[in-house]
């Protein structure tokens, strides 16, 4: 399924105020996970009030150690300070890279912003080596973009 494709059911996911914030969060997830090959892990990270840190939100995958992230502590942290997307095609290479399973070779980090504020982020790790466009990235600007109008 194309990222066009998925957009609109997305948006879909997003405006179904019947189901709680958390479990449109985890549709999200299940959903690019289940379309996009490439997206082995898909999960969020949000501040955790007023700590310089990130707390695990919904997510689909393998289970994480790494619930709790601090700011400027591996891709997810670095996003939190710079409030920049952060592609890694190589995980290998990163040496600020907080490792979550031996089978990871990539991953790309977008920030949600609320009301001009990073609020949390999108994270998704791929077991495929450098499977990440500037496709994905618009792409998951999107889904940001809708997942911060109900935060």
């Amino acid at each position: 399924m194309t990222f066009e494709q998925l957009k609109p059911q997305v948006e879909t996911i997003v405006l179904n105020s019947e189901k709680t914030v958390d479990k449109r969060l985890l549709n999200i997830c299940e959903l690019l996970e289940k379309h996009i090959a490439h997206y082995n892990w898909v999960g969020f990270y949000f501040r955790n009030g007023n700590k310089e840190e990130l707390k695990l939100g919904p997510y689909v995958g393998a289970p994480t150690d790494h619930t709790i992230i601090p700011f400027g502590k591996g891709i997810c942290g670095q996003v939190a300070v710079s409030n920049q997307n952060f592609v890694v095609p190589d995980v290998a290479a990163q040496d600020n890279y907080i490792a979550c399973s031996i089978t990871v070779k990539a991953e790309i980090v977008i920030p949600i912003f609320v009301n001009g504020e990073n609020i949390g982020q999108i994270d998704i790790d791929s077991n495929t080596p450098d499977p990440f466009t500037e496709a994905d990235e618009r792409f998951l600007e999107f889904v940001c973009a809708q997942v911060a109008a109900i935060l």
